[in-house]
């Protein structure tokens, strides 16, 4: 004969109804940030959006306004500024490709070149992306323009290096992340404005470095991720149900 002893019905189900009511609100929890992530990348795609598309502004922010500068409130503001390039001293920044530039497929270079602005600062430009057998300087001489020249292009910051990314190559004038902080010191640029420039125009001569406006594609999941959360949520739900009518069932 089954013998059940007071409270035993209760101790059963009580822990796994403490451990759903938990999962569940982890679950929930989840999909309202998701929704809430999704609210701030579509704020944040609209606002870059409106930044590319907007005129030019003459110049950049002159150098006793650097270290106060907000890259929220600054990256990708189009600018247009008179230089004069320094390309004997230009560093390379390799690329499998890019996010921002549909026509870039393969890998390559980005041409970095410190430029000379009207008032004595130095600014690095991105001058655009040139394919691996054109990284020797010799085999693009026409695109090295002497001179002022006006140009536009976007105000960026500095990529954050990641946990795979390579070690710079120094020796061979070759590096892996955006950041003139890091190649400035290197190949001694001096004070170097802290953010740089991705060049849109002109086009230089035989066209490389190529130079071509940046097209932004942020990716927009977060309503997909919050489906599945709360996807996830009711299945908890159904197999809890499920699970508690067979017990009071049996």
């Amino acid at each position: 004969m089954n013998v059940r002893y007071p409270g035993e019905r209760r101790v059963g189900w009580l822990t796994p109804t403490l451990f759903t009511i938990a999962a569940l609100a982890i679950l929930i929890g989840l999909g309202v940030w998701q929704l809430e992530r999704k609210a701030w990348k579509e704020a944040l795609i609209a606002r870059l959006d409106a930044r590319i598309a907007a005129p030019a502004t003459v110049g950049v922010p002159p150098r006793d306004q650097w270290a106060s500068l907000d890259p929220q409130q600054m990256e990708y503001r189009r600018v247009t500024v008179p230089v004069e390039f320094l390309h004997d001293q230009e560093a390379l920044v390799y690329t499998a490709g890019s996010a921002l530039r549909p026509d870039v497929k393969g890998a390559g270079y980005w041409v970095f070149t410190p430029a000379r602005l009207p008032g004595g600062s130095t600014v690095i430009v991105n001058r655009g992306f040139v394919p691996l057998d054109h990284k020797d300087p010799a085999t693009r001489r026409e695109g090295q323009v002497s001179g002022p020249v006006d140009i536009v292009g976007l105000l960026r910051w500095p990529d954050e290096r990641g946990t795979f990314t390579p070690n710079d190559e120094p020796a061979n004038n070759v590096w892996y992340v955006r950041d003139p902080s890091v190649i400035g010191p290197a190949k001694k640029w001096g004070n170097v404005a802290p953010f740089f420039i991705d060049m849109e125009s002109p086009l230089p001569p035989g066209g490389l470095p190529n130079a071509a406006r940046a097209v932004l594609k942020l990716s927009d999941n977060h309503l997909q991720y919050a489906l599945t959360w709360f996807g996830l949520a009711l299945t908890l739900v159904g197999v809890y149900l499920a699970w508690m009518i067979r017990r009071f069932r049996g």
